[in-house]
């Protein structure tokens, strides 16, 4: 085990209850720890690699968003926001962005967030929810969101620059709410 993961929250089970809940301002080392790793990564999000915890922290934090975490056994292993995709008459339709956890992955933990900010943002008065960045390589989002009842409504050809993969198309991906 690499020192890295050796301080990592350990969860005990993937069937324990998912609670998902507002960020609190206590909560910003534990969401730089969930979403961290994916911005390292480069694989999904179109943000520099480099991006410290304090620029980080303020994007996901956004005035714009209402940001969430998905806790397991008191452990945030997930977050998401939503906020409006645009502004004015674009208004109504919602946008997200979610992280889970790396040691939380293939626990529900995505589906479960993705079910459940389809009821918020519909609670919240939107009337539909649009993806405008999904990166065509990755194929887990686009099973997951597809399963959720989204289409792929738009492609933007080799519009991500995927550390492995080079030049990959990003997808837009709509449902109604």
């Amino acid at each position: 085990m690499d020192a890295a993961a050796s301080h990592r929250p350990r969860i005990e089970s993937c069937s324990t209850a998912l609670a998902i809940r507002s960020a609190l301002p206590d909560d910003a080392d534990a969401l730089w720890t969930v979403i961290e790793p994916t911005i390292r990564a480069g694989e999904t999000y179109p943000l520099p690699r480099d991006m410290s915890k304090a620029a980080a922290l303020a994007h996901w934090g956004s005035t714009t968003h209402e940001v969430l975490v998905a806790e397991r056994e008191r452990v945030i292993v997930g977050t998401y926001y939503v906020r409006p995709n645009h502004q004015g008459g674009g208004s109504h339709v919602a946008n997200c962005g979610y992280v889970v956890a790396p040691h939380a992955t293939g626990c529900g933990v995505g589906r479960a967030m993705c079910t459940h900010s389809i009821e918020h943002a519909r609670a919240r008065g939107f009337r539909a929810m649009q993806f405008n960045f999904v990166v065509a390589s990755n194929e887990a989002a686009l099973r997951l969101w597809q399963s959720c009842g989204f289409a792929i409504v738009g492609r933007l050809p080799a519009a991500f620059e995927h550390p492995s993969f080079g030049f990959v198309d990003a997808l837009v991906m709509h449902r109604t709410l």
